[in-house]
């Protein structure tokens, strides 16, 4: 079967599923210091079938709690617990966990931009996932440029267990640009794409790309908030998609 075509048939989980709507900064966590994350996304407008075991998206409601520690000045491992709610009859139900390691280039380097590397191995349960079993390899790249912020993340990802383990590694570029509108506030956007396999991309209507207009808010060193509502531009992609990011740094020594 096409590659392409497989995708039609079962929705893609590479990089994120849809459980941890993010596009990564190059900073990790300070040494010592604890960051505990809730993500919440709700799809208005997704799959309305089940496909190959999978539940339908359509309405759906995740639930993500994230807890990084940061080992020292330039090394952070971080730890999900997947969850999942809809209205499939199943309550509120255990996706699977994910773990990831990350590195970055230290500020003593003073390299122009900053750059740092994630990966990202863990279960899905099949209930929600054609492949259960995955890895996410994540350069990141951004930059703060007076008012302005961007960060590029072009993610690899690889299937040991499903559909999609014959596609090898899948290239899942992710996108932020925010402008400073005040200190405390940040608006900007995000893109998210799934546009497949390095040999071969899949054409572009089973591609996935979703549009995030959003905004952060940064009203203390310790707590972070994202929100943004995501469109999704082709027929593979969940079309409506609401997302909200709540975070609480503790721990370690303060700057």
């Amino acid at each position: 079967m096409k590659p392409w075509l497989l995708a039609l048939l079962a929705p893609c989980v590479f990089g994120q599923g849809n459980y941890e709507i993010q596009v990564y900064p190059s900073e990790t966590v300070k040494a010592g210091a604890t960051m505990l994350e809730l993500h919440s996304n709700f799809t208005f407008e997704g799959t309305k079938n089940v496909i190959d075991g999978v539940s339908p998206t359509e309405h759906q409601l995740h639930e993500t709690v994230e807890i990084t520690h940061g080992i020292n000045d330039w090394f952070e491992v971080g730890w999900y617990i997947f969850t999942a709610a809809g209205p499939d009859g199943y309550g509120w139900n255990w996706v699977g966990d994910h773990i990831r390691p990350r590195v970055r280039v230290p500020d003593d380097w003073k390299w122009p931009v900053g750059v740092s590397l994630s990966l990202e191995f863990g279960y899905q349960r099949p209930q929600y996932s054609t492949d259960t079993w995955t890895l996410e390899i994540r350069p990141i790249i951004d930059k703060q440029m007076g008012r302005w912020y961007w960060s590029f993340n072009p993610s690899f990802d690889r299937s040991f267990h499903g559909y999609s383990i014959h596609d090898g590694y899948v290239f899942s570029p992710n996108v932020k640009v925010g402008y400073d509108v005040t200190k405390k506030v940040n608006a900007g956007f995000e893109y998210y794409g799934v546009v497949g396999p390095l040999n071969s991309f899949f054409p572009t209507p089973y591609q996935e790309h979703q549009f995030y207009p959003d905004f952060d808010l940064n009203l203390s060193p310790d707590w972070e908030f994202n929100f943004g509502v995501g469109i999704g531009a082709t027929h593979s992609t969940d079309h409506l998609i609401v997302k909200m990011i709540l975070g609480y740094r503790f721990g370690g020594k303060k700057s």
